[in-house]
């Protein structure tokens, strides 16, 4: 493109902050958003393009012919998709080797309308998180009656998150009743003394609430210069793991059980 108008500039700039909020909503590092989205705008005919990310928002310049048009846009926090953030890398890169084309913002969005966001049915994936629960439970010395509770607390804990995370429902709020209803079934192994170690199926029915890749984005986003965006997705993990604890304590508080804890 030798000449860009203020009109395609603009549809630009949307795809630029398009690209970012996505990749931001469903999980990627700081780095990863930034240098995607100042690529695509390259790719376009940019001759500038500045990106700015906060915990909860992006603010994305373009630059075009002493041009210069910027927007801002909030973000949402959605469940982790790896396979979307690769159909976004693709989308870019396949736009970087496109030379010449008169339609290529067209194709662009095109491409980014047609993003596959389908995610796995709810019951397979409540059933692989209480097997992994479970599991969890036998390889830290679980009977396999500690092992068939903890598959039972993990898989019913799972369908509680999404269905609560599907109504909107405050992301504390659902850790928290989330926690609650796994410590809970998993507690049962306490009160009518099912296995050999019932500490084993309270912890291993929470294991689904472990925030580990977003902790590891925040640490990510610090270590190469995104401080702010690093530090509030770290506060974000750590209220995520307070809200566990609190479920966890209120389930234990609620059938009375004191001496929990390997």
């Amino acid at each position: 493109m030798t000449s860009i108008s203020y009109v395609q500039q603009q549809r630009i700039t949307r795809l630029c902050v398009r690209c970012g909020l996505l990749l931001m909503q469903y999980g990627a590092e700081s780095a990863v958003v930034v240098d995607l989205s100042k690529r695509l705008g390259f790719a376009l005919g940019m001759s500038s393009v500045e990106c700015s990310l906060n915990f909860n928002a992006i603010t994305l310049t373009t630059i075009c012919n002493e041009r210069c048009i910027t927007t801002t846009r909030d973000t949402i926090n959605q469940s982790i998709n790896v396979n979307l953030l690769v159909q976004i890398q693709q989308i870019v890169n396949k736009t970087e080797a496109t030379i010449n084309s008169n339609d290529l913002i067209d194709r662009t969005t095109l491409a980014f309308d047609e993003l596959d966001k389908t995610v796995y049915p709810t019951w397979l994936v409540g059933i692989f998180v209480g097997a992994s629960c479970a599991a969890f439970a036998n390889l830290n010395g679980g009977s396999w009656s500690i092992t068939a509770v903890t598959f039972i607390a993990g898989m019913v804990a799972m369908f509680t998150r999404i269905y609560l995370a599907k109504h909107h429902f405050n992301p504390f709020i659902t850790v928290i009743v989330t926690a609650f209803i796994a410590s809970l079934i998993g507690a049962t192994t306490y009160y009518f003394d099912i296995g050999n170690n019932a500490d084993i199926a309270v912890a291993s029915s929470v294991l689904l609430l472990i925030p580990s890749f977003p902790l590891i984005n925040s640490l990510s986003d610090i270590l190469k210069g995104y401080v702010n965006i690093g530090i509030g997705r770290a506060v974000f993990t750590y209220m995520l793991t307070l809200s566990a604890c609190v479920g966890i304590v209120m389930a234990l508080v609620l059938l009375r059980i004191q001496h929990w804890g390997f």
